[in-house]
């Protein structure tokens, strides 16, 4: 499936800002299920100071303004060929040892609720897992709105609402305490069928010996396909984030989302919102 990515996210302030850093995870790199034909990331109201990969390989761009200014605009665009792989994403491949993934962090650190989800799981690691996305599918309602960025996996299991960054963060949580490596991964979703979805997704991988790491997507209870585009990881959410940073200005800020996602060369398109 070769796919075209529109992804602008806009800032808007009611008075101009002092000082302003944001960092960027925006670029997908080749791999396994993708080839990246070509991408570009540009910037309105704001330069970019530096570029790098971090130790997750994440290819990471930071961006600063350089006069008051009341806007920022960031266009992440570009063409990605994908194919298949029923989530097998393969050897570990990283500057970061495999053993980092074992570890807890605050976002997915193990509580009363989270062990509960290991419970009863029987099989080999991979049926485990399988049966571990289902379990989180069928607890956490998708729902917008009701969580954040700080939301934990034990919050999200305790109020059963979330979106799929919640999801993921459930899925390694349970992972990890059954001493399986588990990453985040932020990327793009092509839905066929729904006009407005999320801006980004976000689900997770686990490492399984003889497979390699292998993707599941609790949120939707189903492995990543051709339709998945994988663009940055990390332990939870604060490492593989598209776009955080801080900013020194007064005024509350207002950002919009807009992504779409076209199918090469039937045409089709939707738009998405950031959740």
């Amino acid at each position: 499936m070769r796919l075209k990515i529109s992804h602008i996210t806009e800032y808007r302030y009611p008075t101009p800002m002092e000082f302003f850093l944001q960092r960027l995870r925006l670029t997908p790199k080749s791999g396994p299920g993708q080839t990246v034909g070509a991408w570009k990331t540009s910037v309105e109201g704001a330069n970019f100071e530096v570029g790098y990969d971090d130790h997750f390989g994440n290819r990471v761009q930071l961006l600063s303004i350089t006069a008051e200014t009341d806007s920022v605009r960031i266009i992440a665009e570009g063409e990605v060929e994908t194919s298949d792989l029923a989530g097998v994403v393969g050897p570990h491949v990283s500057n970061a040892p495999l053993w980092l993934f074992k570890r807890e962090t605050p976002l997915t650190k193990p509580g009363k609720l989270v062990r509960e989800l290991t419970r009863g799981l029987t099989g080999t690691d991979l049926e485990k897992m399988h049966a571990l996305m289902l379990s989180i599918h069928e607890t956490i309602a998708y729902e917008p709105g009701n969580t954040t960025t700080a939301t934990t996996a034990e919050d999200a299991l305790e109020h059963k609402k979330g979106v799929c960054q919640d999801h993921a963060h459930a899925f390694i949580a349970a992972a990890r305490s059954m001493k399986i490596p588990a990453r985040y991964i932020s990327g793009y979703l092509f839905m066929e069928d729904k006009l407005e979805q999320e801006a980004t997704h976000a689900w997770a991988e686990v490492y399984i010996p003889d497979l390699g790491w292998v993707g599941f997507d609790p949120a939707n209870n189903l492995c990543p396909d051709d339709r998945y585009i994988r663009v940055a990881c990390g332990l939870d959410y604060r490492d593989a984030a598209p776009v955080s940073g801080m900013r020194i200005g007064s005024g509350e800020e207002k950002m919009t989302v807009t992504v779409k996602i076209v199918e090469q060369p039937a045409g089709q398109s939707q738009s998405q919102s950031q959740g």
